[in-house]
Formats: structure tokens, sequence, C-alpha cells
């Protein structure tokens, strides 16, 4: 009985996907040569790269500095307001990577209709994170269009997944772009999924927060 057992373990063990010991090691090596094209910006690259990044990381910044102070001044936030800064933060974190290769080995492939796609979604996330702060002291008017802005900005994010992906086992673009996506769709979802919760909870919170700071 002790025999069979011990060698159905060893059947078992044998069964078992070993990851390659330089799985990790290829992966932070694919990675630092992917940020290492930064070396290529020219000065446009370095304007629009530090403008698109800063925009997404300040709003990581400030969404966080505000709960923070409210929280000082006792406003009590539901859990789904701490998503808006940490999604934007992983939000930010991917943007940083997936805008090295726009700027460097994909600036041409971008230029037609992945260029359009990339700027249409941008509009409408910004529009978005307008309209749902302008909804809170005007809650019925700008309710519907902060809704229909998020559903566009997430629409034209999948077409463009959809450009990324044909791409990639077309042209066997480069794999870091690919799961710098998924960062940036985990990032961006988890901010505007928690962003609209809090929403729809009366923004818990935000009224401590803005006599704290005299508004």
């Amino acid at each position: 009985m002790t025999l069979s057992l011990a060698t159905e373990s060893k059947a078992l063990r044998s069964n078992v996907i070993e990851p390659p010991s330089g799985a990790t090691s290829s992966a932070w090596t694919a990675l630092r040569i992917y940020v290492g094209r930064m070396r290529e910006f020219n000065r446009t690259d370095w304007i629009v790269y530090v403008a698109w990044v800063g925009l997404v990381a300040s709003l990581a910044v400030v969404s966080g500095t505000f709960i923070w102070i409210g929280a000082r001044a006792g406003g009590v936030f539901p859990a789904e307001a701490y998503m808006v800064p940490i999604g934007a933060a992983v939000f930010t974190l991917a943007i940083a990577v997936d805008t090295v290769g726009h700027r460097t080995i994909y600036k041409e492939a971008l230029r037609g209709g992945e260029a359009l796609v990339h700027h249409i979604t941008i509009v409408a996330g910004i529009a978005s994170c307008v309209f749902l702060c302008l909804a809170y002291p005007h809650r019925g008017g700008f309710a519907v269009p902060a809704m229909v802005a998020t559903a566009v900005c997430f629409l034209y994010s999948l077409v463009d997944e959809v450009m990324h992906w044909r791409r990639y086992l077309t042209q066997h673009s480069d794999v870091v772009e690919m799961w710098s996506h998924v960062f940036i769709l985990l990032g961006h979802g988890t901010m505007m999924l928690g962003w609209w919760s809090w929403y729809q909870q009366g923004y818990a919170g935000v009224p401590a927060t803005l006599s704290a700071l005299g508004l």
C-alpha cells in the first residue's frame, strides 16, 4: 500500500510542468529592453510622454490626496472610493510602459487608425472624469453624459485591443506591450467602476472633505 502511494505520488510529480528556470529573468530583460527605448525619444516624444503619463499620474495623486484630507477631517469613505487612486496608480504605471513603444518602435504603425482610436479613447476618458466630478453638485444634469463618455471610452479601448492583438499575431509585436495593456484595462476598470460605485452611494465623504478645504 505504501509502495503504491509512493509510486502514485512520483507519477503526479512527473506530470507537473515546471516553469523555465530563466522565465523571470527573461521577463525582466524584455521589460528593460522595452523601457530602455526611451533613449530614442526626441524632444516631441518627451513632451507627449510627460504630458500623457503626467495627466493620469496627477489624477492618482489628486484623488488620493483628496481622500486623505477628507479622512483626516472625519469623512467616512466607502471602500470603492479608494479604488479611484489605486486604479489610477496602476493605470499610470501601465501607460508609462506602453507609451514608450508608442513613441518608438510602433510610432509609424500608430499613424493610421490606431492613433485616432487612442485620441477618441483619451477624449472620452477625460470627459467621463470631468462629468463625474460635475455630477456631485449637479447630479441630475451630468450623470447621463458621464455614463455615455465612460461607455464610449471602454468601447474604443476594446477596439484598440483588437488592433493590438491583430498586430501581435500577424507581425509578432512585443509581448511587453500586450501585458501593459492588460494592466491598463485593470487599472482603468478599477478606477472607473470604483468611481461609479462611489457616485451611486452619494459620494460619501466628499462633504467633509470640501468643508475641510473651505469650499
